[in-house]
């Protein structure tokens, strides 16, 4: 018996045990409706009348307290009634019954009638979950709120099947009364893919397809999808964005752009691949797929890559391209780096700058051209005063050796006076020169033949030479033409030419070679003429230079900077070219263009005598260099006239008044009454002498001097002056005369 109560006693601890693990509230009421038993959940639920729940407690005790104290809302104000309507149902089978407290609390209950007679009561706190269910049902309404107010095309539709659960007005609009997402796609592929890749990936973002709107009519659209849990259902919200105004602007901004004159270019910076480009970049590279194949250097465009990233935008960057036809040009390149579909890409202008540098060039030169002009005539000026200032004294001793060389007939003295007289005229003949570089135009064109003139220059070079190493040869061809021009200057110009290779080689110790050649070139009417060394060259750097006058990279005392710049002078004025050539890089070669002579017939090749005359004719020389006036006034006296020397313009105006001339021989510069009084006297006082008159002058480089032998268009000879040549121009002044009285 014993052990029977204790086995119960075990059970009911058991039960108790059982009863009070569980997590919802627990009460039994016998069929008395009395308490039996309740767990200490069921007390913290009914914590307004925790303080009555004691085993016997009855039911309808419990009601009518819980009414009267208030713990359900809806029997406040109405107690008699609340408990009467529980008491008149009894005890029946009640599932899931929602209660709410006065405090806010909720509990689902619910009451199971028992074999006995009895009932259970269990008790649930659903509180939070009633909260959860307010909290999402007002999201929901929410978010619907929002969505039906705003533009945006938004739906939400069922994977399999398409089924829309939910579309914003707009969506609305835009597919109309459509019950499937299917609907909007133009083709069941198009959403066969996209949901693919929204599935491997849990959403999709700015997917580009065609889609069907309410008309049946295809639109360009950009969609955006995400997979999102909806009611333990896996649906897709898929936001649309139509494209049909961004593809019209689009379509307008490249029809600007494909009209605009200009090569611009948008390729993907790490690909190079051409996005867009402009027929001028299409007429410049030709429809390239990628824009790597512009470059004449393949790393050039890694390096403008780099810089540009580093920079953001760069401006006329000048770089080697290749055009449709594989010709290599410099361009310059403006351009900015942007991000598009999120990805690198870079809008670029290329300009074709040959037209450009070939102009900047030409400028370039211009301006050298200027600048050795600027070179040139500080140049002229002085050597245009050196000359003036040597031409007098040169006059007393190429014209005393001449007459010298005239009377004396001892061979000795005649021998010794040629040197006097050689030397002379190679000093007459370089102040002569320098005038001519000075002036810029050769003193005198006549035909010269060019074999001729390089053997002069080499034996003269050869015979002045002290380098018997080096060795000149010579390839004349005897079909080369005469040209035009001045002999002595175009000797000296080859002359420099060879002088400046013996030095090089000889200081270099490098070469032992000299070629000078010469061949028609019948399509330009030009002669080449080149002078071309084996020694060690011109370095790259002074190349363009050398042609500069006072430029020179000799020592101080070795060289003036002056020779290659008369070459080039004197060849220019001679209506040439000159260039050095260095295409094999090896020595030094200089080519000459000179023009061919136009044949000219002259029926008055012989020379003017003086006239001889039984009477003796009288000639005026004036001339503020005492020994040079003397000089000429002596060399005419031997030739048996009537010479007057004067050393002033105004002494030379007494002359002409007090008595008639046949020659009138005047210096240009003189103190006093210069050259111009003297002409303006003839012109208003003694215009019979015009054609009696000639200017003797050792200054023809002078704007005055210079101005007033081309307004008086009256002949003149440059000092120094030779007795053949004085004699010469007397000569012809008296002819003139004759050739007026027979006329």
């Amino acid at each position: 018996m014993a052990n029977d109560l204790e086995e119960i006693e075990r059970a009911r601890d058991l039960l108790r045990d059982a009863i009070e693990s569980l997590k919802e509230g627990f009460a039994l009421y016998d069929d008395d409706r009395r308490l039996v038993m309740f767990n200490q959940r069921y007390a913290e639920m009914n914590k307004g009348i925790s303080d009555m729940l004691k085993p016997g407690l009855d039911w309808e005790i419990l009601m009518r307290e819980t009414a009267r104290r208030g713990i359900y809302a809806d029997a406040i104000g109405n107690e008699q009634q609340w408990v009467s309507d529980r008491l008149a149902n009894g005890i029946e089978f009640i599932q899931d019954f929602e209660l709410t407290e006065t405090d806010g609390r909720t509990y689902l209950v619910s009451v199971h009638p028992t074999k006995l007679g009895g009932f259970v009561v269990t008790r649930e706190d659903i509180t939070a979950r009633k909260q959860a269910d307010v909290e999402e049902r007002d999201g929901d309404l929410l978010i619907r709120k929002v969505l039906d107010a705003s533009s945006a095309i938004v739906t939400m539709a069922r994977i399999g099947d398409g089924q829309l659960l939910y579309r914003t007005p707009a969506a609305r609009q835009l597919f109309g009364p459509s019950r499937s997402a299917k609907e909007h796609y133009l083709n069941p592929e198009e959403r066969a893919d996209f949901i693919t890749l929204l599935l491997a990936d849990g959403h999709v973002n700015d997917y580009k397809l065609d889609l069907v709107n309410a008309q049946g009519k295809t639109f360009p659209a950009s969609i955006s999808s995400q997979l999102i849990d909806y009611k333990g259902e896996e649906v897709i919200v898929t936001s649309i964005i139509d494209l049909t105004v961004q593809k019209e602007a689009d379509a307008l901004i490249r029809q600007v752009m494909e009209a605009y004159p200009v090569a611009i270019n948008m390729t993907h910076a790490d690909t190079g691949k051409v996005l867009f480009a402009t027929p001028e970049i299409k007429a410049l590279f030709g429809d390239s797929e990628s824009s790597k194949s512009y470059y004449a250097d393949p790393k050039e465009r890694d390096r403008y890559l780099k810089d540009l990233r580093h920079a953001g935008s760069l401006k006329d960057r000048r770089m080697k391209f290749i055009d449709i036809n594989g010709r290599t040009f410099w361009g310059a390149d403006s351009s900015r780096l942007i991000q598009f579909n999120g990805e690198e890409v870079i809008v670029s202008n290329t300009r074709d700058l040959t037209d450009e540098l070939a102009i900047e060039a030409e400028l370039e030169k211009q301006r050298q051209l200027v600048f050795q002009n600027e070179k040139m005539s500080a140049l002229g000026e002085l050597l245009a005063g050196v000359a003036h200032e040597l031409n007098n004294p040169l006059s007393v001793v190429v014209g005393h050796a001449l007459m010298l060389k005239e009377e004396i007939n001892d061979p000795g003295l005649t021998v010794r006076i040629e040197k006097i007289g050689s030397a002379a005229e190679r000093c007459a003949k370089i102040v002569k020169t320098f005038l001519a570089m000075a002036r810029q135009q050769p003193s005198k064109i006549e035909q010269v033949d060019v074999p001729s003139l390089i053997e002069t220059a080499a034996d003269v070079a050869g015979y002045g030479s002290k380098f018997d190493e080096i060795q000149i040869t010579l390839s004349l061809p005897a079909d080369i033409p005469p040209i035009a021009g001045d002999a002595d200057q175009l000797t000296q110009v080859i002359l420099n030419l060879i002088i400046n290779a013996e030095q090089a080689m000889t200081s270099t110790n490098t070469g032992d070679q000299i070629t000078i050649s010469a061949e028609n070139k019948p399509n330009t009417e030009m002669v080449e003429i080149t002078v071309k060394d084996n020694g060690p060259g011109i370095p790259k750097a002074i190349r363009p230079r050398i042609f500069e006058p006072f430029f020179t990279t000799k020592e101080v005392g070795d060289g003036t900077g002056i020779g290659l710049a008369f070459c080039h002078r004197i060849v220019l004025s001679h209506g040439g070219q000159i260039r050095l050539d260095q295409t094999d890089n090896t020595g030094t070669c200089f080519r000459i263009f000179l023009p061919v002579a136009v044949p000219q017939i002259d029926d008055n090749d012989e020379p003017i005598e003086t006239p001889s005359s039984p009477v003796k004719q009288r000639v005026l020389v004036v001339d503020d260099e005492v020994e040079v006036g003397e000089l000429n006034a002596e060399i005419l006296r031997r030739e048996g006239f009537h010479v007057d020397f004067v050393s002033s313009g105004q002494e030379a105006l007494h002359h002409l008044q007090a008595a008639k001339y046949d020659v009138f021989l005047s210096d240009l510069n003189m103190p006093g009454v210069d050259g111009r009084k003297i002409y303006e006297a003839l012109v208003t006082r003694f215009p019979d002498m015009l054609t009696r008159t000639a200017y003797i002058t050792g200054d023809t480089m002078g704007e005055n001097s210079l101005g007033l032998l081309k307004e008086s268009d009256l002949p003149f000879l440059e000092k120094p002056v030779s007795p053949s040549e004085l004699r010469a121009l007397v000569g012809r002044l008296l002819t003139g005369q004759e050739d007026e009285t027979d006329g």
